[in-house]
Parts: structure tokens; sequence; C-alpha cells
């Protein structure tokens, strides 16, 4: 009687023991989806404002893009100009230079 006295026992500690694990595996998953949830929207809060940032970064980097290139246009420009006037100063130090040489040679030409 003893024997099957703590059979029944084990068997009923073992049901209570199962419906235990049961029940504090629900609670646990339960609570694991409680836990995650603060952390989850904090992890998206701060995927928003990185994306945010990413976007204005990306912006900015446009911006610098559209400067460089005036920029670049700019310089260009200027060194197209001095070009120019660098070829005109030549032509005309040319056209000078002739024209002294003419002077010159009219006035050895010239009685005294």
């Amino acid at each position: 009687e003893l024997w099957i006295s703590l059979e029944e026992h084990q068997d009923a500690l073992e049901l209570i023991m199962s419906k235990y694990r049961k029940q504090m595996l629900q609670l646990l998953q339960g609570r694991k989806g409680e836990d995650a949830e603060p952390v989850l929207k904090i992890h998206q809060a701060n995927s928003l404002e990185i994306e945010s940032q990413i976007d204005r970064i990306c912006e900015m980097g446009e911006a610098m893009r559209k400067a460089v290139q005036v920029d670049d246009e700019q310089f260009f420009k200027v060194q197209e100009k001095l070009a120019q006037l660098e070829l005109e100063n030549k032509e005309l130090r040319e056209l000078l230079s002739i024209s002294k040489e003419s002077f010159e040679v009219e006035r050895e030409d010239l009685p005294d």
C-alpha cells in the first residue's frame, strides 16, 4: 500500500510539475514579448532617426556636388578668360614692337 501510495504521489507531483513548467514557459514567453517590445520601439525610433540623418547627409552631399560643379565651371571660365587675355596681350605687344620698329625706321630715314 505504501508503495502504491508513493507511486500515486509521484505521478501527482509529475503532473503538477509538468503543468507548472508549462505555465512558466508560457509566462516567460509572454514576458519575452513584453520585454522585447520597448527595445523594439527604441530600435525603430533609432532606425528612423538614422534614416533621416542619412537623408540629410545625402542632401548635403548633393548640394556640395553642385557647389563643386559650379566652382569648376567658374574656374574654367576664369582660365579661359585668362588665356584670352594672355593671347591678346601677346598680340598687342607684337603690334607695339612692330610699331616701335617702324617708328625707329622712320626716324632713321628722316634727315637731321
